[in-house]
């Protein structure tokens, strides 16, 4: 009886169809980073100060400089409040001059800010006793990518992953642009939230289909091919946001390429392996016969009709992760992992305008780095395993999180440099969960699996930016915390089994058994061979090829 993975060594592990397929899920990651951080770019700071203009009423002749400090506090500094004004009063402009003003209240008129494109922070008034809406929206983002997550991955197990993917790429463009014309913040939210259930949906299920189509050598650099697609599209966004200063127009320029993704509906294949699980054989063999002609293999006779389920395997469950010793222990240790790697991600990027350089230039290298970082995990996960790459990369963002909480405040370059080399460490990691993580869960929970994981690393990127407002109590205690956590992280997955040169398990049982094979091959070798499942030969030197 032949399995799907043997089959898929018979028609090439990632010829062209592979190709063609790794190709259909990078153009959404161009979108995906966009909505991930657009928002960075439309909230930039501005001088401000409150609408006074009621003084004008007994003063139409005053200059703005007058009329400015006859109704404005100043600071310590001598300059102007941006949140508080005077009182205004009934007097003529003659009394004001003479006696001055010195009762002061909240700004009551709104504010006024410079005579630049409109950003979210000047045409929703995000300044003042309404700033906290800024962090708000983003995490209500981050709130949409955990519920989509939630909805979409076990979705995906059951009806599955093409479909998921068709709906999510739907909702992301329709609500994308939608945002562009939003008449209150309130709905700009709501709209976000859906966005980011989207953006959860595609990134989430585009990497099971291509993991589940392309053979076990180059998976990796398949998964990895795609983040280096994200981080492209992060300096993509760098330049998009620099260029168009108009919140709305960006909006529209970042959304509006989604809509030619729309074309999957005529060319994205489903999944052999889910069709298998579910029992919808004809449906698979006419899929796999395609992907051997478009790859130019033709089958062996009869492999095909070898294809048989053993059972009715039917779609698992959240509760299958945790009735098994060892995927229990998986799930635990990697939901843990996804959070604390989100976290220190999120404690990072969404920090890019308080590292006191440019906040374009910022972002360029932010995204610039993690090309090298997704590249680099091809190597890394070849020569070292998937297991030593996860804690050392963890282990490195960490540390260097914790370097900086003792760098001065006037040192800006020095402080950039070290938030790059934990965004390098931070986005290899996240390329390697992302591998590590699918070849750990068995097919049929794999979808279940990694939207748990995803819901884990979801619920980290909506405490990091609360975690930024413990900065008004002492300015190292976000970083120190972004830092630890990582740590703990990477010593954790010590505990984890190695997956490299494993073949995709595809039961619960499957994975047990494949996984206790890996780690006492050492023990079990004989003449180069360990002793599988009912005393299957593994040729040894097939796991050391395989990455």
């Amino acid at each position: 009886m032949s399995g799907v993975g043997e089959i898929l060594k018979a028609i090439g592990d990632f010829g062209p169809f592979q190709k063609w397929l790794v190709l259909l899920t990078l153009i959404p990651c161009l979108s995906v980073a966009f909505h991930q951080f657009c928002q960075l770019f439309m909230v930039v700071d501005v001088p401000h100060h409150c609408d006074t203009s009621w003084i004008r009423a007994v003063g139409p002749n005053l200059t703005l400089e007058e009329q400015l400090n006859l109704t404005l506090p100043r600071d310590a500094d001598g300059e102007y409040e941006q949140c508080s004004m005077y009182s205004p009063v009934d007097w003529d402009l003659d009394s004001i001059v003479a006696y001055g003003l010195n009762a002061t209240q909240k700004c009551s008129s709104g504010w006024v800010y410079p005579a630049e494109p409109p950003s979210l922070l000047t045409e929703f008034d995000l300044v003042c006793d309404r700033k906290d809406l800024n962090d708000i929206g983003q995490a209500i983002y981050m709130a949409g990518l955990l519920l989509g997550s939630m909805i979409f991955g076990p979705l995906s197990d059951r009806i599955g992953r093409r479909p998921v993917i068709l709906i999510s790429v739907i909702l992301q463009g329709l609500f994308g642009l939608g945002i562009a014309f939003v008449p209150h913040f309130y709905v700009y939210m709501a709209f976000r939230c859906v966005v980011g259930a989207s953006v959860s949906g595609i990134t989430m299920t585009i990497l099971t289909l291509a993991t589940e189509w392309i053979g076990v050598s180059s998976r990796p650099k398949a998964v990895l091919s795609s983040h280096c697609c994200f981080a492209i599209g992060q300096m993509i966004l760098a330049g998009l946001s620099y260029g168009i200063r108009n919140w709305r127009l960006l909006e529209i320029a970042g959304s509006a390429p989604i809509v030619v993704v729309l074309f999957y509906i005529w060319v994205l294949p489903e999944s052999a392996r889910w069709l298998v699980t579910k029992g919808r054989m004809e449906e698979a063999k006419k899929l796999l016969q395609k992907a051997a002609a478009t790859n130019k293999r033709s089958l062996p006779e009869g492999l095909l009709e070898q294809l048989k389920p053993e059972k009715q395997i039917k779609s698992g469950s959240l509760l299958d992760l945790f009735r098994k010793k060892h995927l229990r222990k998986v799930t635990l240790i990697m939901s843990c992992a996804w959070f604390v790697n989100s976290f220190v991600y999120y404690g990072l990027s969404l920090n890019v305008t308080n590292f006191g350089l440019d906040i374009y230039l910022t972002q360029l290298a932010f995204g610039a780095v993690e090309i090298p970082a997704r590249v680099g995990c091809i190597f890394t996960l070849q020569w070292f395993g998937r297991r030593k790459t996860q804690t050392v990369l963890l282990l490195l963002s960490g540390l260097v999180c914790l370097i900086i909480t003792g760098i001065p405040e006037d040192q800006p370059l020095a402080t950039t440099i070290l938030a790059t080399v934990g965004k390098f460490a931070a986005s290899a990691s996240f390329s390697t969960s992302y591998v590590y993580t699918a070849e750990l869960f068995p097919t049929v929970v794999r979808q279940t699996g990694v939207g748990l994981c995803s819901m884990s690393a979801r619920a980290a990127g909506i405490l990091a930016p609360l975690v930024r407002l413990l900065g008004q109590y002492h300015e190292a205690i976000p970083m120190a915390i972004f830092g630890s956590a990582p740590v703990l992280g990477g010593l954790l997955c010590v505990l984890l089994p190695e997956t490299r040169g494993m073949e995709l398990p595809d039961d619960t049982e499957d994975g047990q058994t494949r996984a206790e094979v890996y780690e006492n091959g050492t023990s079990s070798s004989e003449n180069g061979q360990v002793k599988g499942k009912d005393g299957v030969q593994v040729n040894e030197c097939t796991k050391t090829t395989y990455f």
